[in-house]
């Protein structure tokens, strides 16, 4: 298989010359060549080309934490918030993780020509479906750099070139990992047009890629609010996505304490710029008096600030008075909106009025309830007894995922290897004409 294609070795000339158009085009051209080849690439050669890239990022690794140190040192210059420096920010540990999770994508079963529900018809034809790469893949995504391996990975694996915008905030460490994604695909005689960073920060770019579907067959976008409802109103591209991620923890009256105090406090302060942080806490009436105290306790200790309904400022005089807007709020922040709920039924009539239909937790020793609880809340992931911190593509065993998508169409929740394919009817016979 070639290395470079003619479309993309020509974009660069594009870019230098100011035509954002001419080179979101090429860079298109050369996306679309390469999937017609990936769509040939077997399994041996996708896993060897993600263990090259492996191999290029523990080889940069010093350039690429260099290159991060670069970025986080423009963030904090420009005032980027704490959550987005977070998100941004790369260490040995985190390199280390991408690394792994490169090995730990190759491992995973490949999709890519599965066969199943095959079954015979009266005309002794069978029929059944093949799952097949969805093409080319655009992924336009803030802060985070580990996000350009992840989908970089996902979308080799799956048979889908793609093109990555990611922000301009991380302009430096995408540079560098993109290096590393460029060398271990001509290490192994894949495209360069499998994996595209887009060089440019220019919000032109964005545009154009939205409205490319001779090129491109699906978008995800991922980052904040404002950016995934422009992608939506003004992409002319099928888009997988999520807005907001309002997840919710509801301690109902059977809860065990101990394992409901373990939950709502990771699921708050493990990571809060995270998008399967709980935001809203609802605690069943007749435990609030025993739970919430100790819950404060230990929000305290990690500075969370609290705001609550009235029956919670009754006992917990630290906190503060919630608003209608706390409760549909993604704080992305140590805060915390505390409900003090009548039941399942008011707790599940909140999360659907107020939620983003993201993820939200049972804490329950209920059957009953938790069958109710997962039955009725209408999100992409529920959880009974465990952290909303869960809702992962790693932690649900896809390897990585690309997104999380709160759509109901093609792919839900976490979009790991299954989500980024689709299937076609497959058709055998032996001499069968249509009477």
């Amino acid at each position: 298989m070639s290395v470079s294609t003619p479309f993309q070795s020509g974009a660069l000339q594009y870019l230098s010359s100011g035509d954002v158009p001419a080179y979101m085009q090429a860079l298109g051209q050369a996306a679309r060549h390469a999937a017609s080849e990936l769509r040939r690439a077997d399994t041996g050669l996708k896993n060897r080309a993600l263990c090259a890239i492996a191999e290029r990022l523990k080889a940069a690794r010093e350039r690429i934490l260099d290159a991060n140190a670069a970025d986080l040192q423009h963030g904090r210059e420009n005032g980027l918030e704490s959550a987005l420096l977070d998100r941004l920010a790369l260490d040995d540990v985190r390199v280390s993780s991408m690394i792994e999770g490169l090995h730990h994508v190759a491992a995973l079963p490949d999709p890519v020509g599965e066969i199943d529900d095959m079954r015979y018809r009266p005309s002794g034809i069978q029929v059944g479906k093949m799952r097949v790469p969805l093409g080319v893949i655009g992924i336009i995504y803030e802060s985070r750099p580990n996000v350009t391996l992840e989908a970089a990975s996902l979308c080799l694996k799956s048979g889908n070139a793609c093109i990555l915008r990611g922000g301009s905030e991380a302009s430096e460490s995408n540079a560098a990992i993109s290096a590393c994604i460029q060398a271990g695909l001509a290490d192994v005689g894949l495209p360069a047009g499998s994996v595209q960073v887009v060089a440019t920060t220019d919000r032109a770019a964005v545009g154009e890629m939205i409205s490319m579907p001779e090129y491109v067959d699906v978008i995800i976008p991922r980052g904040g609010k404002s950016l995934i409802e422009r992608i939506s109103r003004e992409a002319r591209v099928p888009v997988i996505k999520h807005l907001d991620g309002v997840c919710h923890v509801y301690i109902d009256t059977t809860a065990d304490p101990a394992k409901a105090l373990a939950i709502a406090v990771n699921a708050k302060t493990h990571r809060y710029g995270t998008c399967n942080t709980m935001e809203t806490l609802l605690v069943d009436a007749p435990i609030a008096d025993l739970l919430l105290p100790e819950l404060a306790r230990a929000y305290g200790e990690h500075s969370v600030e609290l705001r609550g309904c009235q029956r919670t400022l009754a006992l917990l005089p630290q906190a503060i008075a919630a608003t209608d807007a706390d409760w549909s709020a993604e704080y992305l922040a140590p805060i915390l909106a505390i409900k003090i709920v009548d039941g399942i039924d008011e707790a599940i009539a909140h999360i659907e009025f107020y939620g983003s239909h993201h993820t939200d937790a049972i804490v329950t020793q209920d059957y009953s309830l938790a069958r109710r609880f997962m039955a009725e809340v209408d999100s992409s992931s529920v959880i009974v007894n465990a952290s909303t911190r869960f809702a992962d593509g790693f932690e649900y065993g896809l390897g990585a995922e690309i997104g999380i998508s709160t759509d109901k169409l093609h792919a839900r929740g976490p979009v790991g290897l299954e989500g980024l394919t689709t299937r076609k009817y497959v058709v055998f016979g032996d001499g069968q004409v249509r009477q």
